[in-house]
Order: C-alpha cells, then sequence, then structure tokens
C-alpha cells in the first residue's frame, strides 16, 4: 500500500485517538487498550514499510502519549507524583533531547564569549558583573578568601533566599519563551556572559581552582537554567515550527510541555539552594575528594535523569512494542 493510502485510510483514527489524549478524555480502559493494539499495528506496518517517513514518527509520537496514559491508568492507586517524576515525565522528556542539546551548545558559546572577551580586556568583568561585586571580589582575594561571599548570612536564610532567586530564573528564562524564544535566548545569552566572565576573572587572578568551591552548588544550579531555558524554547518553537498543527494549537501544546519541563526542575533547584545555603560556605575547607565527589554526584544526577534514564526508559517501551506485535 502506498504511503498516503495508507494515512488517508487511517488519518480520521489517528486524529481522533489524538484528541482525546491531548483533551484528557476520560476512556474506558479496555477501549484504550484496544486502541492502543491498532494504533501499534499501524507503528508497526509503517516501520516496516515507510521507514524514515514523517507518519512513522507521528505514529511513534502518538504512540507513545497512549502508553503513557495506559500506564498511569493501571497505577491509579500509587502516588501521581512519584509516577510522574518516575515514568511519565523521562518518557515524555525524550523527545526533548534535541532541544536540550542545542539549548546547551548555545549557552556554552555564550559562556565562552564571556570568558574570551574577559581574557583579553580586564574591563569586560565589570561591565558585565558591575563594579560593587568586582572590587568586593578583589578584596576578598587579597584577604586571602575569595570565596567570603558564599559565607555570609545564616544557612536557612541563604537556602530560602537563593532557592526562590534560582527558582525565578528559571520561570523567567521559561516564561521568556513565549516572545517567539527571542526572550529565552536573552536570558540565556546574559548567564552564559556572565559565567565565563566569572571563570576567567579568577582565571586571571591566577585562583581558578578556587572555583570548585562554587561548582558545589553551581553544577546542579546551571544545569537546571539550562534545561528551564529549554522549556522556554520549547514554547516558543512550537509557535514558530507549528508542523501540523494551528499555530494556536502548537502553542497550547508546546505552552504545556514546557511548563512539565520546568515543573521537572523544582525538586534539583532546592538541592541546589541547600548546597549553596549549607555546604558551600564550608567547601574551602571540605577535603577534595568530598568536594570533588558531589560535583561529580550532582553532574551525575543531572545527566542521568534527563539523558541516560529516559533513554533507557524509552527503548524499554519499544521493546514492550515489538512484543505486543508479535
Amino acid at each position: 500500500m502506498r504511503e498516503a493510502s495508507f494515512v488517508k485510510q487511517n488519518k480520521e483514527k489517528w486524529m481522533g485517538f489524538e484528541s482525546a489524549l491531548h483533551n484528557n478524555a476520560k476512556i474506558n480502559p479496555d477501549d484504550l487498550a484496544s486502541y492502543y493494539i491498532h494504533l501499534t499495528n499501524d507503528l508497526a506496518y509503517a516501520q516496516t514499510y515507510y521507514p524514515e517517513s514523517k507518519t512513522l514518527l507521528y505514529l511513534n509520537s502518538l504512540a507513545l502519549e497512549a502508553h503513557q496514559k495506559i500506564y498511569i491508568t493501571k497505577r491509579e492507586s500509587k502516588s501521581k507524583i512519584v509516577s510522574f517524576w518516575k515514568y511519565e515525565f523521562p518518557l515524555f522528556f525524550r523527545s526533548y533531547q534535541k532541544t536540550l542539546l542545542y539549548t546547551f551548545l548555545f549557552f556554552m558559546s555564550a559562556v565562552s564569549i564571556g570568558a574570551i572577551s574577559t581574557l583579553n580586556d580586564d574591563s569586560f568583568v565589570r561591565l558585565i558583573l558591575g563594579d560593587g561585586y568586582v572590587n568586593m571580589t578583589i578584596e576578598n582575594i587579597e584577604k586571602g578568601e575569595p570565596m567570603a561571599v558564599y559565607k555570609s548570612g545564616s544557612n536557612i536564610g541563604s537556602f530560602l533566599g537563593i532557592t526562590i532567586n534560582n527558582i525565578r530564573v528559571g520561570i523567567i528564562a521559561f516564561a521568556f519563551g513565549a516572545l517567539f524564544s527571542v526572550g529565552t535566548i536573552y536570558i540565556l545569552f546574559s548567564n552564559g556572559i556572565m559565567l565565563g566572565a566569572f571563570i576567567a576573572f579568577f582565571y586571571n587572578y591566577g585562583i581558578l581552582e578556587k572555583t570548585s568551591t562554587i561548582w558545589l552548588h553551581g553544577t546542579i544550579e546551571i544545569s537546571v537554567i539550562v534545561i528551564a531555558g529549554c522549556a522556554g524554547l520549547v514554547m516558543g518553537n512550537s509557535f514558530l515550527f507549528p508542523k501540523t498543527y494551528s499555530r494556536r494549537v502548537a502553542f497550547t501544546k508546546g505552552a504545556k510541555d514546557g511548563l512539565k519541563i520546568v515543573v521537572s526542575t523544582m525538586p534539583f533547584f532546592i538541592i541546589a539552594g541547600f548546597i549553596e545555603g549549607f555546604i558551600t560556605r564550608y567547601g574551602e575547607q571540605m577535603p577534595k575528594v568530598l568536594s570533588y565527589g558531589i560535583i561529580g554526584g550532582s553532574l551525575f544526577l543531572i545527566v542521568f535523569y534527563y539523558i541516560i534514564y529516559p533513554i533507557k526508559l524509552h527503548n524499554a517501551y519499544q521493546s514492550e512494542i515489538k512484543k505486543i506485535n508479535k
């Protein structure tokens, strides 16, 4: 059968099922299972006869959404919160990992620009970080306490203030995506420039190794800001590139998907705030093994949850589909 005929024959069925899933319609579990079997049969057919086609990509995406809905329906007695972070979000985020990669590369480009500019122009760091912060840091460096700023304030006060501020930055990075992604790009660019300028500033004073103290909390903090930026691009790009949807429908879906990504970052922002409020202040006295262990563990946590685990879960899901179609 030609692909056009296959699509024409099943289009109405697919669109009806997709509409029910997107509108959170109440579907009888037996009917849902039946629709899912038909859908996976169509998916298997498309995999055989129309590989690398848009039809295959569409059916694969639709089957993934259906699988999530069935999975949640089977676990109504379990905590929805646990289900969201353990199954629903990782499966959902698998389709946006490429957007995350582009976001990361853009952010690192901004970091490089900030670092190179500071290395070649001492006044650049003042333009980016401000005279007050630079002068204070220089004074601390001359006193032999370059990280003194992280020792001020109470533990709890610092934790709460830092966490709230980080969440605010993450939400702004997402919300500004409504400005056709330009707002989010600006937030990522400005934060990347600041980070690069900061690192180069310490390098110029010959104390780059001291920045390891900052990475105790910064590993998670910077990572989730990038992820929040990814959420903003998901929303903004949905309007710029609506694909087969109308711009209104595409933007609504993109906004919901982006919000889901932002929600996933909240526990990580809290962890980063806790580390900065209670641990970073002791970073210079901390054994290097413990310090680098926290940094490495933080990096692994982010990479595992947003990259490795979604891929593993997605592959398991694909294997389940193949078993059903045998």
